[in-house]
C-alpha cells in the first residue's frame, strides 16, 4: 500500500514538473508559430509613407511640398450602429452612404481605410464623436502652392500617394522615401490601443528635387502663351526655354494648363505635357537643319547660289511653290534662302544633299528618337525610313512629312547655338537625401557633336540674318540684342483622316539670344490660331517678349545698335534678283558667288559685329570660316597679309 502511494505521488510530481518545464519553454524560449498567433490576435499592421520630398526651382522656391493630413480607419468588428454611423461619416466626408457602409459592414475585418489624407478640421470633427472603433493616422498630403505653375512637368499623385504623371512619377522612388510598417496594438477584446485616437510615426523624409527651372521665367512664359491663345483664338500653345550650353530646361509650358491640386478633375487631354509627348510637322523651322546638314557635308557654303525658279518648281507630278504667290525668287544664296524661307531653294538644297545623307543628318540632330529627358511619355517623333520619293524629300526639306516634339526642335537649335554639340535636355539639377542631407548633382550629358565650331558659327550668322531687314523673323527682334532664329508655318494634319485640315496651321518660331554669344534657346508654337497663321505674325512676337523679359531678368548687357551695325534692307533686291545691282556675274546652281572686286590683302575686321562681317564679305570670292563664339577679335592670316592662294580666311570670335 505504501509503495503504491509513493508511485502515485511520484507520478503526480512528474506530471507537474513536465507542465512547469513546458510552461517555462513556452514563456522564455522563442516559438515562431506562437509569436505569429499572438501578433494576429493582438496586433494589426499599417503601412505608412514617409513625408514626400519637396520639389523646388533653381532658386529654392517651393513648387511641390507636403503638409500634415489625417487618414481615417476603422475596426468593423467593434463598431456599433453601423448604418447610422455610415450616414454620419458620408455627410461629413462628402461621399455616398453606400460607399462608407460597404467598407464597415463586414465584422470579420479588423482594419479598413475610410478616407485618406483629409483636412484637419474634418478629422477634429470626427474625433469629437468619440466613436469606439474609429481612429486616425497622421500622414502627409501633397500641396502645390503655385497651383497651375509648371503643372505639366510636375505631374501629380494618386489617392495612395503614388506618382502618376510628370516628375512625380519619374522620380517617385526618390521623392516618396522609404515606407514604414507600423504595428497597431490591440487589447484582448480587439480594441486598438492608440492614445487620443491618433497614430503617428516619424519616418525619414523623401529626397528633395531641385530643378533647373526658374519660376519667374516659367510664369512669364505661361502668361504670354495664355494671352496668345486668347488673342489668336488658338486651340493650344507650347513653349520651351533651354540653357544653350547644357540644354537644362529653364521653362517649359503647355496652355491651357490646370491646377495640380485638383488634377484628377481635369481632362486627360489638358493634363498631357505637349512639349515632350506631342509631335507634329514643324514647318519651316526644319529648314535650318537641312541647310546645316548640307553645310556639314561640304555640299554648300553660305554664299552658294541656287535658282529658285521664280516661284514655281515642278517635282514629279507636283508643283512646289513659295509660301505666298507674290514671292517670286530668282537666284538666291543659301543665306538668303534661309532668310526669306524659300521652299524651292530648300528643296534644291535637299536634292543636292540626297535622301540618305539628309535623313542621317536629321537623326544626328536628335529627330526621330527620344532624347532621354527626365519625364515620362516622351515621344520619338517621326523620320520615315528610306527610300524617299523626290516629292517626299521636297516636303521634308520645308518641314512636312516629318514630325518632331517642341523639346526636340528647341534642343536641336541649342546644338547650333552652343557650337555644335547635341545634349540631353534635363529638368532636375540636384537630389538632396532626406535623411543625410547629402546632395547629388546632375550634370549635362552630351549625346554627340553634330557640327564643327566653325560650321555652327556660320549657321548662327545665317540665322541672325533671318531676323534682319528682309528676313521673315523681323518680329522676333529684341531691342539692344542680336537675335537668331527661324519662323515656321505648317499645315495641321487631319487627326481623323488623311491629308491636312483646311485653313488650320501650327505657327512657330525657334531661336536663341544673344546670337553673338548665345545664352537661351526659346521655342514657341501655337496650334490652329484663327486670327492669323504665319509664324512671323503669331509666334515671333511672343518670342520677342519672352526673350526681352529673360535678358532683363538675367542682367545681360545689351549690344548698342546703330545704323552702321544693321543690315540694309535687301528684300527688294532679293525678290527682283537684280544680279547687276549686286555686281554678280552669271552663275550656275551650286557655284560660289563671286564679284570682279579683288581683295589684295587681308582686311581688318577687329571689333566688327557679325552682321558687318557678313556684309563685308557678302558676294566676294572669299571662303570665310569662324572660330569660337562672341564678338570678332581678329582674323587669320593677320591683317595686311597677302590673301592666301586658296582665299581662305578665319574670323576669330571671343
Amino acid at each position: 500500500m505504501k509503495s503504491r502511494v509513493i508511485v502515485l505521488f511520484a507520478g503526480v510530481m512528474a506530471l507537474w514538473l513536465a507542465l512547469i518545464l513546458r510552461a517555462g519553454y513556452l514563456q522564455f524560449l522563442p516559438n515562431e508559430k506562437l509569436q505569429s498567433l499572438q501578433n494576429r490576435q493582438f496586433q494589426t499592421v499599417v503601412t505608412l509613407q514617409a513625408r514626400r520630398g519637396a520639389i523646388v526651382d533653381r532658386n529654392g522656391r517651393d513648387l511641390a511640398m507636403s503638409s500634415t493630413a489625417y487618414s481615417l480607419y476603422a475596426d468593423p468588428k467593434i463598431l456599433e450602429k453601423k448604418k447610422a454611423l455610415a450616414k454620419s461619416l458620408a455627410k461629413e466626408l462628402g461621399v455616398s452612404t453606400e460607399s462608407v457602409y460597404s467598407k464597415i459592414k463586414d465584422s470579420s475585418k479588423r482594419f479598413v481605410w475610410i478616407q485618406r489624407l483629409m483636412e484637419e478640421d474634418k478629422a477634429n470633427a470626427i474625433k469629437s464623436w468619440n466613436v469606439r472603433g474609429l481612429s486616425f493616422v497622421e500622414e502627409w498630403r501633397r500641396v502645390y502652392p503655385n497651383e497651375s505653375l509648371l503643372a505639366h512637368s510636375l505631374g501629380f499623385l494618386g489617392s495612395e500617394g503614388q506618382g502618376l504623371e510628370g516628375l512625380e512619377k519619374a522620380f517617385d522612388l526618390d521623392l516618396k522615401g522609404s515606407s514604414k510598417k507600423v504595428s497597431v496594438r490591440r487589447d484582448a477584446r480587439g480594441r486598438p490601443l492608440i492614445a487620443d485616437g491618433l497614430l503617428f510615426t516619424e519616418n525619414p523624409d523623401g529626397n528633395e528635387l531641385k530643378l533647373t527651372v526658374d519660376s519667374d521665367i516659367q510664369y512669364n512664359l505661361e502668361n504670354e502663351l495664355s494671352q496668345a491663345v486668347s488673342t489668336f483664338e488658338a486651340d493650344s500653345a507650347v513653349g520651351v526655354v533651354l540653357d544653350v550650353q547644357t540644354s537644362a530646361v529653364v521653362a517649359m509650358a503647355s496652355v491651357p494648363t490646370f491646377d495640380v491640386n485638383n488634377a484628377m478633375k481635369t481632362a486627360p487631354e489638358i493634363r498631357r505635357d505637349k512639349s515632350a509627348t506631342d509631335s507634329f510637322e514643324p514647318g519651316s523651322t526644319m529648314k535650318t537643319f537641312i541647310i546645316a546638314t548640307a553645310l556639314r557635308e561640304g555640299i554648300v557654303a553660305p554664299n552658294t547660289k541656287f535658282f529658285c525658279e521664280n516661284g514655281s518648281f515642278k517635282v514629279g507630278d507636283k508643283i512646289i511653290r513659295e509660301a505666298e504667290a507674290k514671292e517670286v525668287f530668282g537666284h538666291l544664296t543659301v543665306s538668303e534662302i534661309l532668310a526669306v524661307s524659300s521652299n524651292i531653294g530648300t528643296t534644291k538644297i535637299a536634292f543636292k544633299v540626297g535622301a540618305e545623307v539628309l535623313r542621317q543628318g536629321l537623326l544626328d540632330f536628335g529627330f526621330g528618337n527620344r532624347l532621354g529627358v527626365d519625364l515620362p511619355g516622351e515621344a520619338r517623333g517621326t523620320v520615315l525610313p528610306l527610300p524617299w520619293r523626290q516629292h517626299l524629300l521636297s516636303n521634308i526639306s520645308f518641314g512636312h512629312g516629318i514630325t518632331a516634339t517642341p523639346l526636340q526642335i528647341a534642343n536641336a537649335y541649342a546644338a547650333i547655338a552652343n557650337g555644335g554639340v547635341l545634349n540631353v535636355p534635363y529638368l532636375v539639377q540636384s537630389i538632396r537625401d532626406g535623411e543625410t542631407g547629402a546632395i547629388k548633382e546632375v550634370y549635362s550629358k552630351p549625346i554627340r557633336r553634330v557640327l564643327t565650331p566653325e560650321q555652327a558659327s556660320q549657321m548662327r550668322l545665317m540665322l541672325t540674318g533671318v531676323t534682319g531687314p528682309g528676313g521673315t523673323g523681323g518680329n522676333a527682334r529684341v531691342n539692344g540684342f542680336y537675335v537668331a532664329g527661324k519662323t515656321g508655318t505648317a499645315q495641321k494634319v487631319n487627326p481623323n483622316g488623311r491629308g491636312y485640315l483646311r485653313g488650320a496651321y501650327i505657327s512657330s518660331f525657334a531661336g536663341f539670344i544673344p546670337s553673338n554669344n548665345p545664352r537661351f534657346v526659346i521655342y514657341i508654337a501655337l496650334d490652329y490660331p484663327r486670327k492669323a497663321f504665319y509664324g512671323a505674325q503669331v509666334a515671333a512676337p511672343i518670342f520677342s517678349r519672352v526673350a526681352s523679359y529673360i535678358v532683363r531678368k538675367e542682367g545681360l548687357a545689351p549690344v548698342l545698335l546703330a545704323e552702321s551695325t544693321t543690315v540694309k534692307d535687301r528684300k527688294k533686291a532679293i525678290k527682283l534678283d537684280s544680279e547687276k545691282s549686286r555686281g554678280l556675274s552669271s552663275v550656275s546652281e551650286g557655284d560660289i558667288v563671286s564679284t570682279s572686286l579683288e581683295l589684295g590683302v587681308v582686311p581688318d575686321v577687329t571689333n566688327m559685329t557679325l552682321r558687318e562681317v557678313l556684309r563685308r564679305f557678302s558676294g566676294k570670292e572669299i571662303n570665310i570660316k569662324f572660330r569660337g563664339q562672341g564678338v570678332v577679335s581678329g582674323i587669320e592670316p593677320p591683317v595686311g597679309s597677302p590673301l592666301p592662294s586658296n582665299k581662305e580666311l578665319t574670323v576669330i570670335l571671343r
